[in-house]
């Protein structure tokens, strides 16, 4: 259990959309939570993560209508440790485009990385995350069905892992979404971990949609099982740069 408690990776609370950023665009996003329940103690040579604030910076680039690519930087401070740098992953990331006319949105994004093991037990890992959204009227759903896999360190003998994470949201007005997201990481696709071992958390959230420029998102974490951080908050704010183009030349 220790290394199932230790495992919970904290760093970029999101599920995504199926939209990618525009050909020409620069997305630059800071992720931001901070645990006020979690682990302890060091666990398996796993720095604690509660009272632990997590800064990642993630900026992505769109190359055309179909493809951008993400990279970010995972940081993480504490009273006692310090703020220290954790890691660094890129995402490319390729889309069905809306001129193919799909009734739903579908994308598919490749995360590979590096975290150091003070941090996570895992310290080389891959994330492959199909994503599946709608927005019917004025709710917008999402599914991201992730699987996981590790290259070094304590997952390695798991395989893939089943990570699955789900967004429901329903807009108020039009500057105002609210939602509910959840995140799950369920164990090795060759059989589920016992329910107590699993990372399950609910994760209510409110979206405001200021301009097509901007992301902002505000939510507050409750972990449902032993292995989950029991309570955190998370906060996202996003800004799109066009660099000078008029918004009329995106590729089609």
């Amino acid at each position: 259990m220790a290394g199932a408690a230790a495992a919970q990776d904290n760093y970029e609370i999101q599920v995504y959309g199926a939209e990618t950023v525009p050909a020409g665009d620069t997305m630059v996003e800071l992720h931001s939570n901070f645990t006020f329940e979690g682990s302890k103690t060091i666990l398996d040579g796993v720095l604690p993560t509660e009272h632990a604030l997590h800064e990642t910076l993630e900026i992505t680039h769109g190359w055309n209508d179909w493809f951008e690519t993400g990279f970010y930087i995972f940081t993480s401070a504490d009273s006692t440790y310090g703020w220290n740098w954790v890691g660094d992953h890129i995402r490319p990331r390729v889309r069905v485009p809306e001129s193919w006319h799909w009734p739903v949105g579908v994308s598919l994004s490749a995360e590979f990385g590096y975290q150091r093991a003070a941090y996570s037990p895992d310290t080389w890992t891959l994330e492959i995350r199909p994503i599946i959204d709608k927005q019917i009227g004025h709710w917008y759903l999402s599914f991201n069905p992730t699987l996981d896999r590790s290259f070094h360190g304590y997952s390695v003998s798991q395989g893939l892992v089943f990570s699955p994470n789900f967004s429901a949201g329903y807009d108020v007005t039009k500057l105002v979404n609210v939602g509910l997201e959840y995140y799950g990481s369920l164990g090795p696709i060759t059989g589920f971990d016992a329910l107590y071992e699993q990372q399950q958390q609910l994760v209510p959230v409110i979206n405001l949609n200021f301009s097509p420029e901007w992301e902002f998102n505000f939510g507050v974490g409750v972990g449902m099982t032993r292995g989950t951080d029991h309570l955190l908050v998370k906060m996202i704010l996003g800004r799109r740069f066009d660099w000078g183009r008029k918004r009329g030349s995106e590729s089609k």
